[in-house]
């Protein structure tokens, strides 16, 4: 497993963008397979956004598509989401996750990250 730490969250008006990073402990961090989900209250964790170990494989789910971008560095142990044209219905608690299997479903993901607020305001 993988130690995670998101960072990056607060407060921005619609419209607006903020860039997650999500820095990543251990030597193996290249070989897992990265993730963003995202939780609401009284709302389920969904799936943001996902990318293979190498960056060449990603999935966006519909509502962000076209306006946020998962990318990683494997040189320094962190993945990013930029997030531009912010909605507030994008606001929820953002988690950053790993496991070597590259998947949708959070159930499927074993190491988390303790999440980080987005607020994005009308």
């Amino acid at each position: 497993q993988v130690q995670l730490v998101e960072s990056g969250g607060g407060l921005v008006q619609a419209g607006g963008s903020l860039r997650l990073s999500c820095a990543a402990s251990g030597r193996t961090f290249s070989s897992y397979a990265m993730g963003w989900f995202r939780q609401a209250p009284g709302k389920e964790r969904d799936v943001v956004a996902v990318i293979n170990w190498s960056g060449s494989r990603t999935y966006y789910a519909d509502p962000v598509k076209g306006r946020f971008t998962i990318s990683r560095d494997n040189a320094r142990n962190t993945v990013f989401l930029q997030m531009n044209s912010l909605k507030p219905g994008d606001t929820a608690v953002y988690y950053c996750a790993a496991d070597k299997v590259l998947s949708l479903r959070a159930a499927d993901f074993g190491s988390w990250g303790q999440g980080t607020q987005v607020t994005v305001s009308s």
